[in-house]
């Protein structure tokens, strides 16, 4: 879209506004100059408690709202389903639409890895947390459409042409409400917020929350937890102080922008998305933020396995993969894989630790946790702190000395640093480095001070999302040799 188009739909969106009963304040300036989409400034200074925006419930485009209300309701759809067939429904309705000013003043659909050409998708996630999520999603989607969409377009309820509803259509849709829905409260459930939407995002610096009328405390439009399926219901929410049966039609309040953080005038004002690592981003939102703490490596327990068969026989790894589960420990699970977490400093999840304590023991020390493995089930945190405390005890009594005070995390995880839980450590970092392909985490920080965000838009946000990852990875590998070099020093 040109700059005179943007200007022209911005006017329109406006107009709709004042119609529709929505307030913007004269404090908020809507930008649409800026080439990668409309975003908001502060033309005057924001101050915390202020109110800066009120927009009514029913401007908002929900499954309720919709002229398609009826159909949805009779084809049982709910959730981000029944938002995307609301999208499609209003698009294909053009002028005639009450939502038309809004939604031409959204993209056709946004830049997220889900509508990227499959090949374009796959050589830049390669490796990437994203790689296979993207591709379950389509496969998902897909299903959605076959089973939901089809049947609805051949009952011929909604009367429109077949084309409006196509799978490219649904795809497109489904990246508007991934990227711009909110959960508004029970009886709308998700939809899409009018003026709410055009507020980029900022890790730990908004500057307005969104709440209820009728609620005195600040609310978040927080996300909830990342999930591989693109259809799954988890999205922005507005808190409603009302509890209201589901189905029951809840009050009219507005919705209420309120500023939470001041801002200078001239300076973009932000909401937030939650707290999300760059993988989460790129597959919701189409963008990423450069250093981003919330940023994490996954290290698939197929890969731990494979690394130990490479080392010990099929039988040892399966009896002490059996004795680790039997101990009351697991992965994170997505999908059909379970996987460790690495965090953004490099410090692997506890219980891939605890695994390869368990891999790499002795025979002889090993029996001597089977025996004892009976005492060492327990449910809660610090029970697991106590019961890691015990097996090491058990394992290894050259360590008793540094069993006494052990309550944190961190301690647990110092006793977890053998020379060969270091060097397993080493090696699965290796290991995931070569989902990566050929080129060096030097060579894909190159391209990254090469690219333009403008222009390359999805090469820079999948580079950005690659480097951040690597770099754990490199991180992973200095913490366990830093680890390793503590021990060598301390035990000669």
């Amino acid at each position: 879209m040109d700059g005179a188009a943007a200007a022209r739909r911005l006017r329109a969106f406006k107009r709709w506004m004042r119609a529709r009963g929505v307030v913007c304040s004269d404090v908020l300036r809507l930008d649409a100059t800026d080439p990668l989409g409309v975003h908001v400034r502060a033309a005057a200074p924001l101050r915390e408690g202020d109110l800066v925006a009120t927009i009514p419930r029913g401007a908002c485009l929900t499954p309720r709202t919709t002229g398609a209300a009826g159909a949805i309701e009779a084809a049982e759809l709910g959730g981000c389903l029944a938002l995307a067939v609301a999208i499609m429904y209003e698009r294909a309705r053009g002028a005639d639409s009450p939502w038309d000013a809004y939604l031409q003043l959204l993209p056709d659909r946004e830049s997220v890895p889900l509508v990227w050409p499959a090949d374009e998708a796959e050589r830049l996630l390669a490796g990437t947390e994203l790689d296979k999520i993207v591709k379950q999603d389509r496969e998902f989607l897909c299903e959605d459409w076959k089973e939901c969409i089809e049947p609805l377009i051949s009952s011929g309820e909604l009367n429109v042409r077949p084309d409006d509803f196509s799978v490219d259509k649904y795809f497109s849709a489904k990246t508007l409400v991934s990227s711009r829905s909110f959960q508004i409260d029970s009886y709308h459930g998700f939809g899409m917020v009018p003026l709410a939407d055009l507020f980029n995002h900022k890790t730990d610096g908004e500057h307005v929350h969104f709440t209820s009328a009728s609620d005195d405390s600040d609310s978040d439009s927080e996300d909830h937890d990342e999930q591989s399926d693109a259809s799954a219901d988890d999205q922005s929410t507005i808190e409603n102080p009302t509890s209201s049966p589901s189905g029951s039609r809840v009050g009219d309040e507005d919705l209420e922008m309120i500023v939470v953080r001041d801002a200078d005038e001239g300076e973009e004002v932000y909401n937030t998305y939650g707290t999300m690592g760059n993988a989460a981003l790129l597959h919701r939102y189409g963008f990423t933020e450069l250093d981003n703490q919330y940023d994490i490596v996954n290290i698939d327990l197929a890969m731990v396995t494979k690394w130990c068969t490479s080392i010990f026989s099929g039988r040892h790894v399966r009896a002490r993969v059996s004795l680790w589960r039997n101990l009351g420990y697991s992965g994170c699970t997505s999908q059909d894989a379970e996987y460790f977490e690495i965090s953004y400093d490099g410090e692997p999840q506890l219980e891939l630790l605890i695994l390869l304590y368990i891999i790499t023991l002795k025979p002889d020390v090993y029996d001597k946790l089977i025996s004892a493995a009976h005492d060492l089930v327990g449910d809660e945190e610090h029970d697991t702190i106590r019961n890691v405390a015990k097996f090491v005890k058990v394992t290894n009594s050259n360590q008793c000395s540094e069993l006494n005070g052990l309550e944190e995390l961190p301690d647990v995880k110092r006793l977890l640093h053998s020379e060969s839980i270091c060097s397993a450590l080493i090696s699965l970092a290796d290991m995931r480095e070569t989902l990566y392909g050929s080129n060096t985490l030097k060579d894909d920080e190159e391209k990254l001070r090469a690219c333009c965000i403008v222009r390359e838009r999805k090469l820079y946000h999948s580079l950005v999302l690659r480097v951040s990852e690597r770099r754990i990875l490199y991180r992973l590998r200095k913490y366990a040799s830093s680890r390793s070099k503590t021990k060598k020093r301390k035990h000669p």
